[in-house]
Parts: C-alpha cells; structure tokens; sequence
C-alpha cells in the first residue's frame, strides 16, 4: 500500500482510492449534509454548519492528494480529517447498537477498523517524498 511510484505525478492505488473516497464522502457531505447530522456528537455544535464544512474539507483533501505539488501537505490533512470524523462513527456505531437493524449494525460497525488503513494511508502520503 504504498504511496509512491516511479512517477510522482501518477497516483498509486491506495491514493486513488483516498482521492475517491473523499471526493464521494465530501459532495455527500455537501449535498445532504442531513444525512451525517445524526452521527455527530451532541458536543459538536452547528452539525449542518459542521458537516458542510467537513465536507468542503474532504473535498480539498482530494484535490490536494491529486496534485504532487499538494500531495505531503493533503497528506497531514487527511490525517487530520480521519481523526476529526472518527467521533462520528463511533457515535454511529453506538447509536445503531441501540436499534434493530443488523445490516445498519454491520456497517457501523466495520467503519471502525477501515479508520486505521486511511489513517495510515493518509500518514504515508504525509510521509513520502
């Protein structure tokens, strides 16, 4: 799962994947940001607001990985953001614990250890040269 290739114009894999993954997540975020409002804790407040801009965020972040000349910089970025949204999933995991739907449950829970392959992912891009 490396970061780099012979090329630092050409994406690896795991950073497609990244930039996909964040342009998805962020236009969602965007476009129905109601859709997250219920995974956000309490404590955060604006969750609309929050999530908006979380997914303006995400949506930098992808553009920033694309880019060589961005790439170490929206690497730390990336790491930032897996760290900032992992609050919200395990509120989803908690909150779909409480209900019956095991499909739901399933996937809230399987977000949780998907958090350590980006967030090392993200660190490497931070990382490489």
């Amino acid at each position: 799962m490396s970061l780099r290739s012979s090329s630092p114009a050409r994406l690896s894999r795991t950073a497609k994947i990244l930039v996909g993954a964040y342009t998805v997540n962020g236009v969602l975020h965007i476009v129905k940001p109601e859709m997250f409002e219920p995974l956000m804790p309490d404590w955060v407040p604006a969750h609309r607001e929050v999530n908006i801009a979380v997914g303006v965020v995400e949506l930098a972040t992808a553009a920033g990985l694309s880019l060589p000349a961005t790439r170490r910089a929206a690497g730390l970025l990336s790491t930032a953001v897996v760290a900032g949204v992992f609050p919200g999933n395990v509120q989803m995991a908690i909150g779909a614990m409480a209900g019956d739907n095991r499909a739901y449950q399933a996937a809230a829970l399987a977000r949780l250890p998907l958090q350590w392959p980006m967030l090392t992912a993200s660190w490497r891009a931070f990382r490489a040269r």
